[in-house]
């Protein structure tokens, strides 16, 4: 089939910045697509308009049913870029597709601040929650972020005090490019600006208040990081599981047994495609992990609250399967490994002698390997300083070939 789709990414110069190729593509569609403030952009000639829905399927499928028929979407900047041009490459074929990118957010606030683009970390808040935020937390960083709308800089920057991060500085980019372009900045524990432009690009200089936790982006977090009733994978012994499951983006995790989440949230912190599901059938855990999850800015975390095995019918196939505890449920192993995609992980802790055995029939039986870890953190024994052993855990690490 021939390209029907154009999606062409406009600024704030309206048509006037397009070129003449990218001109005709707008100019020969029998229908527009956009927001109001796109549509705008493009005098009133009889021709169809679609503005953007809640939910944008809606919206998709529509555009689906004039396949055949030209169609143009006008998107802000570049549609490859937390923009529609990505929902679309899900559902429509690349050869049925033209895509025209203008100059992103991104590269126009780098621009104007002097930031260089590879250095800088980016993420959208447009129609998702705050506790992103806190994934990209840390000290020095420099963060550019799509803003919902004209409160999303006072949100962002009570925010940013309230996590400890008051003193950093912030700049709000309105409508870069245009004659209504404008810089603000201020610091966040200072922000009182409220007459915004609903258009804007917001700029994190991220600087740590002395009280701050300080979160790596690496796994093995603090064990005070996370709220948990005890059923907590510690700290180094997580480390090394993360290191076993070796998180590949785009992948998916089983997180059997979670307990509080850890190893899902830090699975999902590696890498921003990451997916995972927690399994936890203790009712009064899955509150935690929503909250660790939300805290440590992986508010996607899946969340299945009921016992395995049973509970992973329907779930779609992992690239890496957790299993904490051994594994006491009959027919657990069974289902994970049958579940478990070609190439994939499967790594099972134990602490107790009949998890240990388990694990050594579950080598037995698929191969794999063993290791036993042994970790001791100083304490104070009187006034005097001694080592405690925590639990030694049995892991059992293999490859489905």
């Amino acid at each position: 089939m021939s390209k029907w789709l154009a999606v062409v990414g406009i600024g704030e110069e309206g048509l006037a910045g397009l070129g003449p190729a990218t001109k005709m593509l707008v100019g020969g569609a029998r229908t527009l697509v956009g927001g109001a403030r796109h549509l705008a952009m493009i005098p009133e000639d009889g021709r169809e308009r679609l503005t953007w829905t809640r939910p944008l399927s809606l919206l998709v499928g529509e555009i689906e049913r004039r396949r055949g028929t030209p169609v143009c979407v006008l998107a802000t900047g570049d549609p490859m870029h937390y923009g529609i041009g990505v929902t679309l490459a899900k559902r429509i074929a690349l050869e049925e597709m033209t895509i025209v990118p203008a100059p992103s957010a991104f590269s126009l606030a780098c621009a104007r601040l002097g930031w260089p683009r590879a250095a800088v970390a980016t993420l959208t808040l447009h129609g998702r929650p705050l506790a992103l935020l806190n994934a990209f937390l840390q000290p020095g960083r420099r963060l550019l972020v799509l803003s919902e709308n004209a409160a999303t800089p006072s949100a962002v920057a009570a925010h940013l005090h309230l996590h400890g991060y008051g003193r950093s500085r912030l700049s709000v980019l309105e409508h870069m490019g245009g004659e209504r372009e404008r810089i603000l900045s201020g610091t966040a524990e200072g922000w009182r600006r409220n007459d915004l432009a609903e258009l804007n690009t917001l700029a994190i200089e991220c600087v740590a208040d002395e009280a701050a936790l300080l979160l790596a982006p690496v796994p093995g977090l603090p064990d005070e990081a996370f709220h948990h009733d005890g059923q907590l994978t510690k700290r180094e012994v997580r480390a090394i599981t993360l290191a076993a499951l070796a998180p590949v983006p785009g992948q998916l995790l089983w997180d059997v047994g979670a307990g509080c989440g850890s190893v899902a949230i830090e699975w999902l912190r590696c890498h921003s495609t990451c997916r995972a599901i927690a399994i936890e059938a203790e009712a009064a855990r899955l509150r935690l992990i929503a909250d660790n999850a939300t805290a440590l800015g992986v508010p996607a975390l899946e969340i299945v609250g009921s016992r395995a095995p049973e509970s992973l019918d329907g779930l779609a196939s992992p690239d890496a399967v957790f299993i904490g505890g051994g594994g006491r449920e009959a027919g657990l192993f069974e289902r994970c490994w049958e579940a478990l995609k070609p190439g994939g992980r499967l790594v099972a802790n134990a602490v107790t002698l009949a998890g240990e055995t388990r694990l050594i029939e579950w080598r037995a039986r698929v191969g794999g390997s063993l290791t036993r870890i042994a970790i001791e953190r100083a304490e104070a024994i009187g006034e005097q300083t001694g080592w405690r052993p925590l639990r030694t855990v049995t892991q059992f690490t293999a490859v489905k070939r």
